[in-house]
């Protein structure tokens, strides 16, 4: 039996599915400042696996393959996930992004949870949303916040 991972590695690691994966890990490597940190290519030029780094977080990605149900969000009637990632320089990183190209679709703000916020679409339309934490916020302040929201 093998050991799990130990307590400070990551446990969840997203697997996204791109019908241009080799397209897809130049936009992630260049718009969201990933690294690329391995890849297996098939027979066809498709990617059956890759791994991108971002910090210490990895996340895994194949080219699609419809014999077994992976596609890309383009296919897809909705999308059913996004990819939250936490930045250490959010105004910084949101530049970057939308000079290449990704599709930004909540501009960058202040959240009333304490944070710093962008949303965007990658090349294919996998949902991102990357964080900057500014300050702590109560669940009670957050819940007021959102009582709050509701009565105008």
């Amino acid at each position: 039996m093998t050991d799990s991972p130990a307590a400070h590695e990551q446990r969840f690691v997203p697997a996204l599915s791109y019908a241009d994966a080799p397209a897809a890990i130049e936009f992630l490597c260049r718009a969201f400042g990933f690294d690329e940190s391995f890849r297996l290519e098939m027979p066809d030029g498709s990617i059956g696996h890759a791994e991108l780094t971002y910090r210490h977080a990895t996340i895994s990605l194949a080219s699609a393959w419809t014999e077994g149900g992976l596609g890309s969000p383009r296919s897809l009637p909705h999308l059913h996930a996004c990819i939250q990632v936490y930045v250490d320089d959010v105004d910084a990183h949101f530049e970057r992004a939308r000079a290449e190209g990704a599709e930004i679709y909540e501009e960058l703000g202040d959240q009333f949870y304490g944070e710093r916020t962008y949303r965007a679409h990658d090349l294919e339309g996998h949902r991102w949303w990357f964080h900057q934490h500014l300050h702590d916020v109560s669940v009670a302040e957050m819940q007021a916040a959102i009582d709050a929201m509701g009565a105008e």
